[in-house]
């Protein structure tokens, strides 16, 4: 047992995912244990599991519990989607919860856990009307955003960097 407060990073499918442990050591420099929550399709290779579960010496949840079974995490102090992609976003908004990662975010969004995002979304999808409406009603629930990160070539042709621990400054400053 730890007096540390406990984080939920919830992985989805994009292939920034690859390097969530980036997130993951941030955080626990920060003095956060953390517990990684993926959604299906992130666990079909999006990252190194393995390597996940070394660095956070608990399992990754992906599928909902059994009634019996224990619960393997403690109750979140805190909430981390990276990164966030348009179908988790809007299924999140919807209600949705058909997985345990986005029945996770709607429960904790009706508990007022305070929730950072950091979105994946490419920006012909961060402009569609849905995404936009779906962004809308979570900030309006108090979920906290960064902008979004569409992957693609910069000036350069070199991706932009993936903001991990801008996911944990959203969480200290709002």
């Amino acid at each position: 047992m730890t007096d540390k407060p406990f984080l939920y990073v919830v992985v989805c499918a994009a292939g920034v995912a690859a390097d969530v442990s980036k997130l993951i050591t941030a955080a626990q420099e920060r003095d956060w244990e953390v517990g990684v929550i993926a959604t299906p399709t992130a666990m079909n290779g999006f990252f190194d599991a393995a390597a996940v579960e070394t660095g956070t010496g608990r399992p990754i949840r992906s599928a909902w519990r059994r009634p019996e079974d224990p619960r393997p995490f403690p109750a979140p102090d805190a909430v981390v989607v990276a990164p966030a992609t348009f179908n988790t976003v809007n299924k999140w908004a919807a209600g949705i919860a058909d997985t345990l990662a986005v029945g996770t975010l709607c429960e904790a969004s009706g508990l007022g856990v305070p929730i950072a995002v950091l979105p994946c979304v490419a920006d012909a999808l961060a402009a569609h009307p849905a995404y936009q409406d779906s962004v809308s009603r979570l900030r309006g629930m108090g979920v906290r955003f960064a902008d979004p990160y569409a992957g693609e070539g910069e000036r350069d042709g070199e991706r932009g960097v993936f903001g991990w621990e801008r996911a944990l400054d959203l969480l200290r400053n709002g």
